[in-house]
């Protein structure tokens, strides 16, 4: 289905992006996966290609992607996974933290959409996924940077669809509920920790604020997104794909 497209996956090392650049990989596509820690890419394996790279750099995303596409060719994929949470109040926020979940959020969205968009255009063909949040289409309590970066980044995959209608490129955002992943498990010692329960407790709690009432597998994310860069997805396009487990 993807052979011969170079896909790129930023935060693309562990988690949702990890399991987005095997399916991938698995369909045909030569992936790089990007990220800041090489030991983490070194890691992952399976025939793909690692990139150091931080997204809330702009040198940094201009000569990685320049660096990716002089090895493999265009990027024709692009999934632009790389997140950062805080979690607190606004009154305890501090700009640093505002500005960190924004770099890496939005900026390094926006960076590295800029950078392979070109390449998208001139090839004839091209797919956009940004990895958002159902905090990208609701509030959430306790994280309004957060939310605010990932209504922001909806916002632009809009954008960005509107800009090229009519063109052989689409662009849609996924938007998960609580994802199986490392950072939920991080979340889980802060629920301990804040309401003092045990961990059968807490990850009941976390567990729970999906309607479905369990976790969502990186997979059922990575089958989405396998699913728009698919022969018949040419008109899904400008979209917030809820993979939320029921949430309306």
């Amino acid at each position: 289905m993807l052979d011969g497209k170079h896909a790129l996956v930023t935060g693309g090392g562990t988690g949702i992006g990890l399991a987005i650049a095997r399916a991938l990989a698995a369909r045909g596509a030569t992936v790089t996966i990007a990220g800041r820690r090489p030991e983490v890419l070194e890691r992952a394996g399976g025939g793909l290609h690692p990139l150091v790279m931080d997204v809330a750099s702009e040198p940094s995303v201009r000569d990685g992607i320049a660096r990716a596409v002089a090895a493999l060719g265009p990027v024709q994929v692009l999934v632009a996974n790389a997140g950062h949470a805080e979690q607190g109040l606004i009154p305890d926020t501090g700009l640093d933290a505002w500005r960190r979940t924004m770099a890496v959020n939005l900026d390094g969205a926006f960076l590295s959409i800029r950078e392979a968009l070109p390449g998208m255009t001139r090839a004839g063909w091209g797919r956009v996924i940004a990895v958002a949040s159902v905090a990208g289409i609701r509030g959430m309590k306790r994280c309004a940077p957060y939310v605010a970066s990932k209504h922001g980044l909806v916002g632009l995959i809009r954008a960005l669809a509107a800009d090229h209608l009519g063109q052989p490129l689409t662009f849609n955002a996924l938007c998960p509920a609580y994802v199986d992943t490392v950072h939920v498990a991080r979340n889980i010692e802060r629920v301990m920790a804040r309401d003092g329960l045990d961990r059968d407790a807490a990850t009941r709690l976390v567990n729970g604020a999906n309607p479905h009432n369990r976790l969502i597998a990186p997979d059922e994310i990575a089958a989405t997104a396998l699913w728009l860069c698919g022969p018949d997805s040419g008109s899904i396009n400008g979209q917030a794909i809820q993979i939320a487990g029921g949430e309306f």
